[in-house]
């Protein structure tokens, strides 16, 4: 099968050698035109894929009518923020018989969008749109670690599709019609994740982050359930399974980003210095910006983005939490 990979960050360098060791024929799409051509003639993508070579079977074209000539599936795996501009550079180009993929667990701070709802409006498709999450470290991925992730569409035949697809001994995907969970769970846990790294920054210890993971997703599970999405998704891997690991694990850039912001540093300068998109720091603005919307309250995300925006201390943030009224435990 052809597959259209755009972006050639370290996602989705992971996801291409993955289908590639599968027998699919790639290509990964890289916007700029040096980087594109640095990458295909080295096969090094660092920093984005470090200790790792690109297969020679891949092609990389920062070219989008080529790259996406022919293809079957095209996935986005970009900047939740890079989204709409390249969308509008595809819109004349897109292929008859595509399905789409997102891997972007983000949500789009102005206008609140899910990644899905954009392609949708943007290309003006019928087209099957999937959304595929869970805990899926791209270092691990890439090196054929065990993973299990979700895909998730309005069109059953088109998730059984990638499930089908896509599925290797390494990589387990199960299929679900909640769009709107599997999508909501990727990009809200980003949140959390930054919230338990503030917390490992100020040194609060492993009682403190659990009580936060825990209530991090009783949030998650209010504003989904209010947006239309199955309470029993956010069990799952794009729940609880995602919240676990990016909240925890020592490749999460949004965990790393909160503890730095934990630790004292500005949040300017712990972006500047990442390589890559930590997009938990937009989610939080779009999740609470969500809340206010539903009416749903959500006291973590909240102080997460007083931390990042106002300039309220962690330990400030964390006093409020522990101060709030005390009451029934409820998810």
């Amino acid at each position: 099968m052809r597959v259209t990979i755009l972006g050639c960050g370290n996602w989705g360098s992971s996801f291409g050698i993955m289908l590639n060791q599968k027998g699919h024929e790639v290509t990964i799409w890289e916007f700029d035109q040096a980087r594109a051509q640095q990458v295909s003639a080295t096969r090094n993508n660092e920093p984005f894929l470090i200790g790792m070579s690109l297969p020679g079977a891949i092609a990389i074209q920062s070219d989008l009518a080529p790259a996406l000539a022919g293809a079957l599936v095209c996935v986005f795996a970009l900047p939740s923020s890079t989204l709409r501009e390249t969308l509008a550079r595809m819109k004349s180009i897109q292929p008859k018989k595509v399905q789409y993929l997102s891997l972007i667990k983000g949500i789009e701070p102005k206008t609140l969008r899910r990644m899905s709802e954009i392609v949708a409006e943007d290309l003006a498709t019928t087209n099957p749109i999937a959304a595929l999450s869970g805990p899926c470290i791209a270092n691990e991925v890439v090196r054929g670690k065990p993973t299990s992730v979700v895909v998730a569409s309005k069109d059953e035949a088109g998730a059984c599709l990638i499930q089908e697809e896509f599925t290797s001994d390494n990589f387990r995907i199960y299929c679900s019609n909640d769009l709107i969970g599997v999508e909501l769970g990727g990009a809200l846990k980003n949140v959390m994740a930054i919230a338990c790294g503030i917390c490992d920054g100020l040194g609060l210890g492993d009682n403190a982050r659990g009580a936060l993971i825990t209530r991090g997703l009783a949030e998650i599970i209010r504003l989904g359930v209010k947006m239309g999405a199955e309470k029993t998704t956010f069990a799952g891997l794009s729940g609880v399974g995602d919240l676990v690991t990016t909240a925890t694990s020592p490749h999460s850039r949004n965990h790393y980003l909160g503890e730095q912001v934990g630790r004292g540093r500005g949040l300017a300068d712990t972006l500047k210095e990442m390589k890559m998109v930590a997009e938990g720091v937009n989610t939080t603005i779009a999740a609470c910006a969500l809340a206010r919307k539903y009416d749903v309250e959500m006291p973590i995300s909240s102080e997460v983005y007083q931390i990042l925006f106002d300039g309220k201390s962690p330990a400030e943030g964390l006093k409020n939490l522990m101060g709030r009224p005390l009451k029934k435990e409820a998810m």
